[in-house]
């Protein structure tokens, strides 16, 4: 294999090859998410996270299976668990919008709300059209004790668009 062309030629096989196995793992992957989720929307937690495991295990890539797992574990109780999934989303892609919002609404829902912000942030800094990331910091303002500030966020999230705002500013009685 001395000639530069047999190198070449070697080079372009295994290149086509891992592009094949690569694309036969994302298909494995996306085969069990879809099974994840069925499992997931039939209450069948303990089943869907195995599901997401074996997606995730199949490409590690796959942020959604890691964002659904960690979500199913935060139903389960398991909050190490499910803030170790967000966070290796976050290792893995530092600018994984989502991956900032689950683990700030996750912190919300352990009352580590200075924590929570920080990750809220995080998320507004990368996209700050995203109404979900200012709707969970304003719940986590209201957990500091910050209603004007937890206000305006619903405010912002209801003016991006946002739905569920509007029910949310007239229950914590904001302008």
């Amino acid at each position: 294999m001395k000639s530069p062309l047999n190198k070449y030629l070697f080079t372009l096989i295994l290149t086509c090859v891992s592009i094949m196995i690569y694309a036969q793992d994302r298909k494995k992957s996306n085969e069990y998410f879809i099974k994840a989720q069925t499992q997931f929307n039939s209450a069948g937690y303990e089943k869907a996270i195995e599901l997401y495991t074996l997606a995730i295990e199949a490409d590690s890539g796959n942020f959604n299976a890691w964002i659904r797992r960690g979500f199913t574990k935060g139903l389960i109780k398991d909050f190490d668990g499910e803030m170790t999934d967000y966070t290796s989303v976050i290792e893995k892609d530092p600018l994984h919008v989502w991956a900032y919002i689950s683990r700030g609404s996750a912190k919300n829902r352990l009352s580590k709300f200075n924590e929570a912000i920080d990750d809220l942030n995080k998320a507004i800094e990368i996209n700050p059209k995203e109404p979900e990331a200012y709707n969970n910091r304003g719940f986590a303002k209201k957990g500091l004790g910050d209603k004007e500030g937890a206000c305006d966020d619903w405010n912002k999230s209801k003016k991006l668009g946002n739905g569920e705002a509007k029910i949310i500013l007239k229950n914590n009685y904001c302008k």
